[in-house]
């Protein structure tokens, strides 16, 4: 069927008009479709998977058409704004773990958002921030030795502080070098550092520490400290507390962690994107000094 807008104002496919109530209030150029609709030859033709249906391939079309064939890289573009509303008839289908739940929408690869996304703090977001704020702070992976079937589970460090730590060998040397970094990193006043001398005891001890270098000696006599550099063989583990972030306020009164002082790490408080972690009304010494 082929009409022309000198035909009708208004279009009604299938034996109910859902639009009419009397008087018939519709605008000019209403369609009501009782039926399935197809926008190009979709993957679920000669089927149907959806009311409306949907694809950026145009359909084939009769000998003798005139017209030029439609190209476009896009399904669909809308220049409004929308409100997608669902009603609970779809499960995702694709979820391993935790059964099957229902998805209002589904997006299968990545998606590009150039403005905020508000998400209410709610479902898997909300368990996100719960897990980021609670005990223990897990990791999980395929065990790397025994493989499928069988499972590895770490949990970060904790403690009162933001830190970062440098560790290695120190062999037929005296200075342990750190990473060039570190000396806008970290705070030089809360540095530690532990040794472990390998082979056979060397009396090592810590003779000068800043943010970019450890000087170590070997007190042999307690008395003089000498730097054999041939003698000298350890591990070495060093700790530093961050200082380009606001020092952890690690005791405050509250009921969850949302009532944490600083509200920049409060996503319904402060947006990602304008979130300032060097606050100067939550800045102070570090957690940990050690000079």
């Amino acid at each position: 069927m082929q009409i022309i807008k000198t035909q009708t104002d208004k279009l009604v496919v299938g034996s109910n008009d859902v639009s009419y109530t009397a008087p018939d209030t519709s605008p000019t150029g209403t369609a009501v479709l009782n039926g399935p609709v197809y926008v190009g030859k979709t993957g679920a033709s000669p089927n149907y998977e959806a009311v409306l249906n949907i694809t950026s391939n145009s359909a084939q079309q009769l000998p003798g058409d005139q017209q030029p064939a439609c190209s476009a890289s896009l399904a669909m573009k809308s220049d409004g704004n929308l409100t997608v509303a669902g009603d609970g008839k779809t499960a995702n289908a694709l979820r391993i773990s935790g059964g099957s739940s229902v998805d209002t929408i589904h997006v299968t690869g990545d998606m590009f958002v150039t403005g905020a996304v508000d998400c209410g703090n709610k479902g898997k977001l909300a368990s996100r921030f719960a897990a980021a704020d609670a005990s223990p702070k897990p990791f999980d992976l395929v065990h790397p030795t025994k493989g499928e079937g069988h499972r590895l589970r770490y949990a970060c460090i904790e403690g009162p502080e933001v830190a970062v730590y440098c560790r290695g060998r120190l062999k037929e040397s005296n200075v342990i070098h750190l990473p060039d970094y570190w000396k806008d990193l970290v705070h030089e006043d809360s540095i530690t550092v532990q040794l472990q001398p390998i082979g056979s005891n060397q009396n090592l001890v810590i003779q000068e520490f800043n943010n970019e270098f450890i000087v170590i000696a070997e007190d042999s006599t307690n008395t003089d400290l000498i730097t054999d550099l041939s003698t000298i063989d350890c591990f070495y583990h060093v700790y530093g507390e961050r200082k380009d972030i606001n020092p952890l306020i690690v005791e405050y009164e509250g009921n969850s962690w949302e009532d944490y002082p600083d509200p920049n790490y409060d996503p319904n408080k402060v947006d990602s994107d304008k979130k300032n972690t060097k606050d100067p009304r939550f800045d102070g010494p570090p957690n940990t000094l050690t000079k």
